[in-house]
């Protein structure tokens, strides 16, 4: 469910209770938790904080205490309940650096095109529920930057599981997406085939439900793989 919203200027916004996926109205207990007092902001161009406060409420405690970790190249494991916002956790960081990041690394990231996010799902269907979802803070976050007079570029993004047509496969062979979302079995099959090159940019990699992979002989594979 969405709620148009005017801003300051009149006007109107979708507000989302966070993603429709997963990502529901935060969850009060895990708001009041213990969390960094500073600006969950910080990190963040101000097109991406001005986006986010203007459809959302509040970051969700994983969010603020997963963002500085995140923008600060580390490794991180978001551990909390369904809808608490953990997707928008862990893509929001990547979204902004991505399409706002400074010139210094716009420059250095044209030497080096290729696919830049890895997002990894059990499920076929969830891998392209999380495509369509991503949709909206795209197309929110570059609005936002046209009225604010910000130069932005949108990444691609491409979906590959076993449904993947033919064509498709081959196109990101060809012109590789920023932003991969793919499932532990798809990941191994680009591994080993020539559109392998384009996986030598990566830079992150965001695994989805990692308690159903951990345990079983997938999550042995998946890890391999990584």
């Amino acid at each position: 469910t969405t709620v148009n919203s005017p801003n300051d200027e009149g006007h109107a916004f979708p507000r989302y209770s966070q993603w429709s996926m997963d990502l529901d109205r935060p969850n009060p207990e895990l708001s009041s938790a213990a969390a960094p007092a500073a600006d969950p902001f910080a990190c963040f161009h101000p097109v991406t904080a001005a986006w986010f406060r203007a459809v959302f409420d509040a970051p969700t405690a994983p969010q603020r205490m997963g963002w500085p970790a995140i923008a600060r190249g580390e490794s991180a494991l978001i551990l909390a309940p369904t809808g608490t916002g953990k997707t928008l956790a862990a893509f929001l960081w990547c979204l902004d650096r991505l399409m706002l990041g400074n010139r210094d690394q716009e420059a250095d990231d044209s030497k080096r095109s290729g696919c830049r996010i890895v997002y990894i799902s059990p499920l076929k269907a969830l891998a392209v529920d999380v495509e369509r979802n991503l949709r909206s803070p795209l197309a929110g976050m570059a609005n936002m930057a046209r009225r604010m007079g910000v130069d932005f570029r949108e990444p691609t993004i491409s979906v590959r599981t076993g449904d993947t047509p033919q064509r498709e496969r081959a196109r990101f062979a060809r012109h590789p997406a920023e932003i991969l979302i793919t499932t532990p079995e798809s990941l191994y099959l680009l591994l080993t085939s020539q559109a392998s090159e384009a996986l030598r940019t990566v830079d992150t990699v965001i695994i989805d439900e990692i308690h159903a992979l951990v345990p079983t002989k997938r999550g042995a594979h998946l890890a391999l793989s990584l």
